[in-house]
């Protein structure tokens, strides 16, 4: 042992390191006395300088790791970055302070063992995925007295020195950029450790204020890039205003003007949300709210991309918009913002805006009517009361819904109320002679005389939806000829119509959610006022995202009606088609604003703008005319009775295309055409328009026609009605400019099997024309038109087709395949150059 320890001392006198250790260990106690080693001269070498820790050079009583060294503190002032270790590889090597010459020698650096770790940075301290070793325990980030890097000339490579009691632990990367990430990690987690216990026990908040201030700027000039270095001071400030409630209102403004800095780019916490709302609730006059809430808002409203995620961010941007309601501008600051929103241009840059707002204003719309909601959802389903398994036993008693209604006088036990859209039931007395000048119009019969209304009571919901689809059902059932179904929940529209006895439902909202109400219903109306939102918005309001209760309101479907309008009024069909239900067997707006609908407080007019633009576009097919005749032929009636131009030229086409079966109908609406000057006038065209059609079909004239080519739907009009074209069976329009429109002279050929429309600006419209009239086309070439699946699904109800070319169309894979499926005669498809080839 001797002879090693001789060996030893040889190598440091050659390597001139002893002087470090001489100097460290001149308070050590045994083992050939430190004043020995301190006399020998050759320990005084300028290259012996300490392994670890600072020392000053008029002190030679300082242990090692604990003296101050040569080094170079790597900051962020090169512009590098870093992303936050959470976890990783690295070597480790803990250096125990020397109190013997013996332990001197065994924590020189030719004598210290290393041992791989895979270390985790927890929230609390340094753990290994294998506790052995060196790392048998977490080491606590409380433990770490300092944290440097070495960086001298003889210092081991890529080190880490982190300074703990009783030694010091070396981390070595693998290059120097790992060695700065390590180390950057390590200080954030050891500082935000720091701050977290320090912020959690406050005990003086002028205190508390400059540690916040201190945290934001650690976060802010920290050379870590993650989203948890700015969310972590946030989550430690939340915590710490949810523990301290009690906090005075300037408090508060000061700790959010200090935060505001990591508000910029990141979202608040849902805690600090929370925190945000009761400032805005409380305080909405304050200069905070415009300072630091705005840019908070803006990029909720421009990145946030789920509000079911992160419910309170919504509900901040609720509060802040109701906060800006407050100031003296009130709405006009609220619309201020919502341009600010949508920026200068006429495309706003932010696709997530307006989904975003509409969600807010969903959601604060509801908020008005929850009390109403609960109340209902508390009461039996409708589907319970039909089936007979209600239970009351096991129900809470409803609560009383502020719906007020006069109560209707008892009724015979043989009388039935109508609908407001039923027809009435024949009656006894012999019908009335028809006048030809003075048509006869369908009215729901009168309802019997009722008296003075009585004071108003509180009715429950449970009540009134019972009632109201008990009447719906029976009447539904006896119009269809069919029992009423029992096993789905009545439509929307079932729900809310009221038979004349019942009157028109009002519904009471507190002064507070009347504010709320008129706020968001008018931002509604602002969005509807962007023709870049306007699309959008009508798609994301189709499916009717409200509470029935809310269109049982008469304030708020009256507020609606504006963006109704809105949409009405808009000639791009992607707008104007949301005004029809969703899907099949659902009720839409249009339905809703229709007369008799519970919405509908005009008499018929914003029904006749969304009829005018639907037909004007293309839904002028016996499908949409057909609804119109089962469902609104009273209501169009009494339109064109009025002189309603749009309603006079759906009776005309309703005539025209043989929707009307019955003659007593027929006759009905002949009459009305006949009371008015414009009715009159487009009835003679009609007539006039027959007898072409009849001189037209009139059997005789060629097989096969081919029209020159640029010949226009003009051209073709005139060629048709020159003459009769009963036999009419082969056309080509191929490289002609004809349009859609020409589908109006098309389906006057009853005999017409092959169609060539090849090269042409035949699109979507005239294809639904086509599909609904010419059931018997065999033959039908589209190549190089401009149709789209929109119009090719329309398709799919001409089963007579036995050959179709789609050559280079939009035509998509899926369509293809449902066509095949639906056409069982096709035999011959061209595909080519499409995506389905």
């Amino acid at each position: 042992m001797v002879d090693y320890c001789k060996g030893v001392i040889k190598r440091l006198k050659h390597l001139d390191l002893l002087r470090g250790l001489t100097s460290c260990s001149s308070g050590g106690s045994s083992g050939g006395g430190p004043n020995e080693l301190h006399n020998n001269q050759f320990y005084q070498c300028e290259e012996s300088k300490p392994l670890l820790g600072e020392m000053s050079e008029g002190n030679n009583n300082t242990k090692l790791g604990a003296g101050p060294c040569k080094r170079s503190l790597h900051h962020c002032s090169s512009g590098m970055r870093y992303k936050l270790l959470h976890e990783g590889d690295i070597q480790v090597c803990v250096v125990k302070h020397p109190c013997t010459f013996l332990s001197k020698l065994l924590t020189s650096k030719f004598l210290r063992r290393w041992e791989p770790h895979h270390l985790t940075l927890t929230d609390s301290g340094l753990s290994s995925a294998t506790p052995t070793g060196y790392m048998e325990t977490t080491l606590s980030y409380s433990s770490i007295e300092d944290l440097q890097l070495l960086s001298w000339d003889n210092a081991p490579k890529y080190c880490v020195q982190l300074s703990i009691p009783g030694g010091t632990i070396l981390l070595q990367a693998a290059n120097s950029y790992l060695r700065d990430q390590w180390f950057h990690s390590l200080q954030w987690k050891k500082k935000i450790y720091k701050y977290r216990k320090v912020l959690n026990n406050p005990s003086r908040w002028d205190v508390v204020l400059k540690e916040i201030r201190a945290l934001v700027d650690m976060a802010l000039t920290s050379p870590l890039q993650d989203e948890s270095i700015h969310q972590a001071p946030l989550h430690i400030i939340s915590t710490l205003l949810a523990e301290n409630s009690n906090l005075s209102a300037q408090d508060h403004e000061n700790i959010i003007v200090a935060i505001a800095p990591l508000l910029e780019n990141n979202h608040p916490p849902p805690d600090l949300c929370e925190f945000f709302c009761k400032h805005c609730r409380e305080r909405p006059r304050s200069m905070v709210v415009i300072e630091v809430f705005t840019p908070v808002v803006q990029r909720i409203l421009k990145h946030n991309m789920d509000f079911g995620k992160c419910p309170r961010l919504r509900l901040f941007t609720q509060e802040y918009i109701l906060a800006l309601n407050e100031l003296n501008g009130g709405m006009e600051v609220v619309k201020k913002f919502i341009h600010s929103m949508h920026g200068p241009t006429g495309q706003c840059p932010h696709p997530r805006v307006l989904p975003n707002l509409v969600a807010v204003c969903l959601a604060a719309i509801y908020s008005c009517y929850e009390e109403f909601i609960n109340s209902r959802d508390n009461s039996p389903s409708l589907k319970e009361i039909r089936n007979g398994c209600q239970q009351q036993n096991d129900r809470k008693p409803p609560m009383p819904l502020r719906l007020l209604r006069p109560e209707p006088p008892p009724l015979p036990p043989a009388t039935i109320l109508p609908l407001s859209n039923t027809p009435s039931p024949p009656q006894s007395s012999p019908p009335a002679p028809t006048n030809p000048a003075a048509p006869s119009i369908p009215i729901s019969s009168p309802t019997p005389s009722l008296p003075l209304s009585p004071p108003p009571s509180i009715v429950n919901s449970s009540e009134i939806l019972v009632e109201l689809e008990r009447n719906n059902n029976t009447a539904n059932a006896k119009r269809k000829g069919g029992p009423a179904r029992g096993d789905s929940e009545p439509n929307l529209i079932d729900c809310l119509l009221v038979s004349p006895a019942l009157n028109t439902l009002s519904i009471q909202l507190p002064a507070q959610a009347d504010r709320v109400l008129g706020c968001f219903a008018l931002i509604l109306k602002m969005l509807s006022d962007y023709d870049d939102w306007r699309p959008a918005l009508a798609s994301l309001l189709q499916p009717i995202p409200f509470p029935k209760e809310a269109l049982a309101h008469a304030k708020f479907t009256k507020e609606l009606k504006y963006v109704i309008q809105r949409f009405a009024e808009d000639p791009r069909q992607e707008v104007h088609s949301c005004l029809l239900s969703v899907r099949s067997g659902k009720d839409g707006w249009f339905q809703l604003y229709s007369p008799g609908g519970v919405a509908c407080d005009d008499d018929g007019e914003l029904f006749a703008s969304m009829v005018h633009i639907l037909m004007g576009s293309c839904y002028k097919t016996k499908k949409f005319l057909l609804s119109l005749a089962e469902n609104k032929l009273g209501p169009c009636m009494l339109l064109a009775l009025r002189g309603n131009q749009t309603m006079v030229e759906i009776l005309c086409l309703m005539l025209e295309y043989n929707i009307i079966e019955n003659k007593d109908t027929q006759l009905q609406i002949i009459s009305t055409l006949q009371s008015t000057q414009v009715g009159f006038r487009m009835y003679e065209q009609l007539c006039d328009r027959q007898r072409e059609l009849k001189e037209l079909q009139r059997k005789g004239g060629p097989t096969r026609l081919t029209l020159p080519s640029k010949s226009t739907d003009a051209d073709l009009a005139r060629l048709l009605s020159s003459g009769s074209f009963g036999n009419l069976e082969n056309l080509s329009l191929a490289f002609t400019n004809v349009t859609s429109a020409c589908a109006e002279q098309l389906i006057k050929l009853p005999s017409l099997k092959q169609l060539n429309l090849w090269s042409t600006q035949f699109g979507d419209a005239g294809l639904r024309l086509l599909s609904e009239h010419l059931a018997c086309l065999q033959v039908l070439n589209l190549c190089e038109t401009p149709v789209t699946d929109a119009g090719l699904l329309a398709l799919s109800s001409m089963k007579s087709l036995c050959s179709l070319n789609m050559n280079s169309t939009k035509l998509t894979a899926d369509t293809y395949e449902d066509l095949k499926a639906k056409l069982p005669n096709l035999k011959d498809v061209d595909v080519r150059y499409t995506e389905a080839w």
